[in-house]
């Protein structure tokens, strides 16, 4: 797995599947202005994943996560004024998660997306400021993570893969990785 997301680990471990992480650094998360705000998290895991050799024993996996709101890509706050302003437009409304997964091995590569709604009821100025001093979700898309707190309190409504919230849906990498085997 090429990835350096404590949860993307976490989430992989959990299919009870032997892996290693390699991560080269100065891979870019950079895509085209005219990119569909749907199709930037699969675009990017190819790129990822083309920045990898791999050897014929081998199958790599890369993700990207990206939030969207109204047709808007929410990434990683730079600080906490950027975390406060996301989880504010966030706040009392839906938006969507989008995952994208590229399965490489040296016979072929397989990329796919996948999108899950996710509805946060209204949040308060202290509790979004708790969040933020407490959990400081500096590395995380649109400045929150399911599994923590916020998602405790916040979200209302899961219209699809949980794990996909998390940054990796587990359940259709499974399936797509089956396909490798």
């Amino acid at each position: 797995m090429a990835s350096n997301s404590p949860r993307r680990r976490e989430l992989l471990k959990g299919l009870d599947l032997d892996f290693e992480v390699r991560v080269k650094r100065g891979v870019g998360e950079k895509f085209p202005k005219d990119i569909l705000a749907e199709s930037v998290s699969e675009y990017i895991s190819r790129e990822k994943a083309d920045a990898y050799d791999i050897t014929d024993d081998e199958i790599l996996l890369t993700a990207d996560t990206v939030v969207i709101l109204d047709g808007e890509i929410m990434g990683k706050p730079k600080d906490a004024e950027a975390a406060r302003d996301m989880l504010h437009r966030l706040s009392g409304h839906t938006h969507h998660v989008v995952t994208g997964v590229t399965i490489k091995t040296t016979r072929g590569c397989k990329s796919f997306s996948d999108v899950t709604a996710v509805t946060f009821r209204q949040l308060a100025d202290d509790e979004i400021n708790y969040y933020i001093d407490r959990y400081k979700p500096f590395d995380k898309a649109g400045s929150y993570g399911v599994q923590e707190w916020i998602g405790y309190i916040g979200v209302t409504h899961i219209d699809g893969s949980f794990y996909n919230v998390m940054g990796l849906p587990v359940e259709r990498v499974y399936e797509e990785l089956k396909k490798f085997m």
